[in-house]
């Protein structure tokens, strides 16, 4: 028998492992640029207006894009909603505020570095993503502008290549964003870290805040995940949950925590980006007071599924703390996809008040005042 002749590109991997290797294959992009041949390279997006900006027919894979944008709205990033659809498909397999997508939480614009998602300078408002996006029968990139103010100025990229068709293992790529402020749910109110008594029990995920909820054959590939936290107390001792195709609590994929999930340890509060995972955003308020992003990518591991995926984290040990988090999660699946609930509007989309050292001493203030006024250092 004739010995099959090995490949050398088999041997290779990583983004670099068969760059040397010549390809017949054709690049495409759609972009922003002046069509009259002039510098005014970007589109304008009225108030209320949803853009296709992309529109590609047949088959093929996005490799990348790009985006910047200018208009008077502060939070135009949580205020445009970006969405993708793949193979003519009615409900989108991408939906989220344009800036939590690309690793921006909360409207804001920060530097952020990851391997398949940048925020690059300057100030972190040129957005990049490097997920391949593959689709057999077409791509739809459509961005709504739920703003009161006009896009003055949206620049864009979409690079992507052209393929005779898609092979029936190409996953089509999915990203969702949530949000929720979550209650507590413990017997002893925000009784974190054995505060005012024993720790509880948490025999259930039933009560964690959700990544993501899958239907169908598929790996789930990251989250960026977005914390606002009312309190000094430290937000990360819930454990992430992983219930894989219909499995029952504890699920074959369990925590140890919230800095353990995102492959650091304790109780951080430093910036660190790494490929993979990291911190991008922090707080300098007391404590863990304040806004935090973390990030995970799960590129050298994914989260493989034959029918469904549900995975979720513990808001404070046993979901006892009140937390304001959103997170996008990120995944590759068979269509038809389950159909995303509906997103916020854009009011409930929008920050809850800051709470910062003013508002401690006011607690601080009311606490003395329970204590008869006394000459109280404050820990007595």
């Amino acid at each position: 028998m004739e010995k099959k002749q090995e490949r050398v590109e088999d041997k290779m991997t990583g983004p670099l492992g068969n760059i040397f290797q010549l390809q017949s294959r054709k690049t495409r992009r759609i972009s922003s640029y002046d069509r009259t041949g002039g510098n005014g390279d970007n589109i304008f997006i009225k108030e209320g207006e949803t853009r296709t900006i992309a529109e590609i027919q047949g088959a093929g894979i996005i490799r990348h894009i790009w985006i910047t944008i200018a208009c008077e709205d502060p939070m135009i990033r949580r205020n445009a909603i970006l969405r993708m659809y793949w193979d003519g498909e009615e409900h989108p397999s991408v939906e989220s505020p344009i800036g939590d997508f690309f690793g921006q939480g909360w409207g804001e614009n920060y530097n952020y570095i990851s391997l398949p998602l940048a925020a690059a300078p300057s100030d972190g408002r040129a957005l990049n993503c490097y997920f391949p996006m593959p689709f057999g029968d077409g791509a739809r990139v459509t961005v709504e502008n739920q703003s009161d103010q006009p896009i003055n100025a949206f620049y864009f990229y979409l690079d992507y290549e052209e393929h005779p068709s898609m092979p029936a293992d190409a996953g089509r790529f999915h990203a969702w964003w949530h949000r929720e402020i979550t209650d507590s749910h413990g017997d002893l109110g925000e009784n974190e870290w054995s505060v005012f008594g024993e720790f509880a029990k948490n025999p259930s995920d039933q009560n964690n805040y959700l990544f993501v909820e899958a239907e169908g054959k598929g790996h789930f590939v990251g989250v960026n995940y977005y914390v606002d936290n009312p309190g000094p107390m430290w937000y990360g001792e819930g454990d992430d949950m992983w219930m894989v195709d219909g499995e029952p609590w504890p699920g074959s994929l369990h925590g140890t925590g919230t800095e353990d999930f995102f492959n650091s340890s304790w109780c951080p509060n430093e910036l660190y980006q790494h490929p993979y995972f990291g911190y991008a955003r922090i707080t300098e308020k007391p404590g863990w007071m304040g806004r935090t992003h973390c990030y995970r990518f799960f590129l050298e591991d994914p989260i493989y599924f034959e029918k469904s995926l549900r995975g979720s984290i513990e808001h404070g040990h046993a979901n006892v703390l009140t937390l304001d988090l959103s997170s996008v999660a990120y995944w590759y699946q068979t269509e038809p996809h389950k159909v995303f609930p509906a997103i916020l509007s854009k009011g409930k989309r929008q920050n809850m008040p800051a709470i910062g050292v003013v508002e401690v001493h006011k607690w601080r203030d009311a606490w003395r005042k329970s204590k008869g006024n006394g000459k109280l250092w404050g820990n007595e």
